[in-house]
């Protein structure tokens, strides 16, 4: 009988030069930028739990954090009595090995027949020690099981470890780790510049490549490597391939980080082919998504419906797809380098075409049920759904303005979101994309309908911009688009804005005529929303503007009523502004007050600037007769703050412009010019937020 069979195991000398004597982890780690919060909140979970598991993505960051939160837990009071063992699992392959490189790691050699685990337990029995398992993703079962009974036996032994899935055993502390915030990310890309003996600051370049690179620490430092022969604006010119720019990691890196690709694609092996072609698919969406978007754009041909949401959660639990709680529900995203390898592999399967129509398709689907959905109660979550998905609205726009006989569906998607871009402080991006979307000849009558009302929705953008001209050429068109393929509806929009337009460049008598005209027409076509509601707002401000208040109020009071009945929020606004003029005209700034402050409230919530400034103008001008003549020329510097992000002032008209004359030549002779003008500047350096605030009384 061989005696080794009975020869105890025996540990490396501990004064050998090879390795500390308490662990092979060095107690110096690198220099360490831009994780003093995720430090800490490791430093906590260690000492909480005997298990703790730092997931996310690869290239995030996770090993060096769990290294440096271990060394410096080691070198202090109330570190491991016989230290921190690192095994580095990424090389290994097979399973069956888990355990023999936790022995090797530790430097225990064992000449019995026992098996590594019971070398491993012999050894922990008193010890109190960390063990650091390093990359274990790819090896989640058997490591899970080792850990699982390493623990149970094990009492003093802790576990922390890192990897792109949680272990999945009882106990274990989860620490995500994110990506870096972007002035974490720049001041990482001028240390390790530094280190290179260069210089550079944190300029709009450096910023934008570390927004391009989503604040991977990984992509960050080869990206910091290059700087030896680019600049980091010669950088973001070539960032279109960003796998082949960025490679060449330090020689002494792990092999799966020499470059981006490779870090990347270490992630995707470990994918099931399910996986990867949900990655892939995913790859299509811009900023965050929901489940029921993957479940349209993504099934089908080799991936079930049912299947999605098993193949999603799978992706998830790998750190490739990354959940979002927000106030529209559970969404999910993507970091861009993740997606920007999707999308190669997607090309490479030559699928992507595909994709992109079912990924316009489901938008164009949103578009439209927001569109009708936004005359009614749930007004406020449509603005916010529509705000959150915006990046994907973007690309599926894109993607019909530049694809060959899809401009008719660009114009849809445009129009159809006329609610967004006027309600909801988009009128400049509203009509870049109407814009573009009015200019590609589409040359089909069955879809003329699309392009008709992309001009009128021109023409109301340019209208609440103050930008005359291109409004009224866009009606033209419109109405005589409308009237030779006779769309009544076309026709009734057109010459409703051109009210709206007359009413906007003083012009009352016309104004009135076509907004009379306007309503009858939406009458007998049987429309009703909020685009005819505002005409009527806008038929009663000419109204006004001509000395008929009664009749103002009356047409205004009609609204509010439909407008409650309905849920409608938005077009209430605008009624309660010409309630709160008429009340202020009457001299009851009390009922002024009450009125502007619950229409600038309902204006704010949506982000309608126009409906917000309007308000905070006519405030100003109730402020002053109330006596505060000072806190009105505030409010007239916090409105004029906000001009410039709607278009011209109060249209550039004398009716808009005459409550607000009205208001500084009250505030000026009580103040003076000086003391006027001190004010007016205080509350341009509001903001708008805090201009709101003020204005609210807040």
């Amino acid at each position: 009988m061989s005696t080794s069979q009975y020869a105890p195991y025996t540990m490396r000398d501990p004064q050998r030069e090879d390795g500390p004597p308490d662990g092979n982890l060095p107690l110096e780690t690198d220099r360490f930028v831009g994780r003093t919060d995720e430090l800490a909140a490791l430093a906590g979970a260690l000492d909480a739990a005997r298990l703790v598991t730092v997931t996310g993505p690869g290239g995030v960051g996770k090993s060096r954090l769990a290294a440096c939160a271990a060394a410096r837990r080691a070198a202090g009071a109330q570190g491991w009595r016989d230290g921190v063992w690192r095994v580095d699992l990424t090389p290994l392959r097979d399973p069956e090995f888990v355990a023999y490189a936790v022995v090797e790691a530790m430097g225990l050699t064992d000449h019995t027949t026992r098996l590594p685990r019971e070398t491993l337990l012999a050894h922990l029995d008193g010890r109190q020690l960390l063990l650091l398992l390093d990359g274990f993703e790819h090896l989640v079962e058997p490591c899970a099981a080792l850990v699982s009974d390493l623990l149970r036996h094990a009492p003093g032994l802790d576990v922390l470890a890192t990897g792109r899935r949680p272990l999945g055993v009882a106990g274990e502390r989860l620490l995500p780790l994110a990506p870096l915030d972007e002035d974490a990310a720049v001041d990482l890309f001028a240390d390790r510049a530094a280190q290179l003996g260069l210089a550079v600051d944190g300029d709009e370049d450096v910023r934008e490549l570390c927004r391009r690179l989503d604040g991977i620490p990984l992509a960050i430092e080869l990206a910091a490597g290059r700087l030896r022969a680019l600049s980091p604006g010669q950088l973001l010119d070539r960032f279109a391939d960003r796998f082949r720019l960025l490679t060449g990691g330090a020689r002494d890196a792990p092999a799966r980080h020499q470059t981006l690709r490779t870090a990347i694609g270490w992630s995707h092996e470990l994918c099931t082919p399910g996986e990867r072609l949900l990655w892939a698919r995913l790859s299509v969406f811009a900023g965050p998504f929901d489940l029921e978007a993957v479940e349209y754009v993504c099934s089908g041909d080799g991936l079930d419906a049912d299947d999605v949401l098993d193949v999603l959660s799978e992706l998830l639990a790998q750190s490739v797809v990354a959940r979002e709680d927000t106030a529209t529900g559970v969404r999910y995203r993507m970091l861009g380098t993740l997606r920007a390898y999707g999308a190669d592999w997607l090309e490479a399967m030559g699928d992507a075409t595909r994709l992109r129509r079912r990924h316009r398709d489901w938008y164009m689907g949103l578009a439209t049920w927001c569109e009708l959905d936004w005359f009614s109660p749930r007004q406020r979550e449509v603005a916010a759904r529509i705000e959150a998905e915006l990046p994907n609205l973007r690309r599926a726009l894109e993607h019909c303005l530049t694809e060959p006989d899809e401009a008719h569906l660009g114009q849809y998607l445009a129009g159809s979101l006329w609610f967004y871009w006027a309600g909801c402080g988009r009128l400049s991006e509203g009509r870049r994309w109407l814009e573009r979307s009015v200019q590609l000849d589409t040359e089909q009558t069955a879809n003329e309908q699309s392009r008709l009302k992309a001009l009128w929705v021109l023409g109301y953008v340019a209208i609440l911009q103050g930008d005359a001209v291109p409004a009224l050429a866009a009606l033209q068109e419109c109405r005589e688009g409308a009237e030779r393929v006779a769309s009544p509806t076309a026709l009734a929009y057109a010459e409703h804005r051109a009210g709206c337009l007359a009413l906007v460049t003083d012009d009352m008598a016309r104004a009135e005529t076509l907004l009379r005209s306007a309503l009858e027409r939406y009458q007998e076509i049987g429309e009703l929303n909020s685009n005819v509601l505002m005409g009527q707002v806008e038929l009663a401000m000419a109204r006004a503007f001509q000395g008929d208040l009664p009749g103002a109020v009356r047409l205004c009071e009609d609204v509010r009523q439909v407008c409650e009945d309905h849920g409608e929020r938005w077009t209430r606004s605008y009624a309660l502004y010409v309630l709160a003029y008429a009340a202020s005209r009457d001299g009851d700034l009390a009922g002024a007050r009450r009125l502007l402050t619950e229409c600038l409230a309902g204006a704010h919530a949506f982000r309608d600037l126009l409906g917000s400034v309007l308000a905070v103008e006519l405030l100003a001008l109730v402020t002053v007769a109330e006596g505060d003549a000072a806190e009105a020329a505030v409010l007239q510097g916090a409105a004029a703050g906000m001009w410039p992000s709607v278009g011209l002032p109060l249209f550039g008209s004398a009716y808009y412009n005459a409550p607000h004359e009205l208001c500084e030549t009250k505030a000026r002779d009580r103040l003076g010019d000086e003391r006027y003008e001190e004010c007016v500047r205080q509350g341009a350096r509001l903001g708008r937020e805090a201009g709101v605030a003020r204005a609210l009384g807040r």
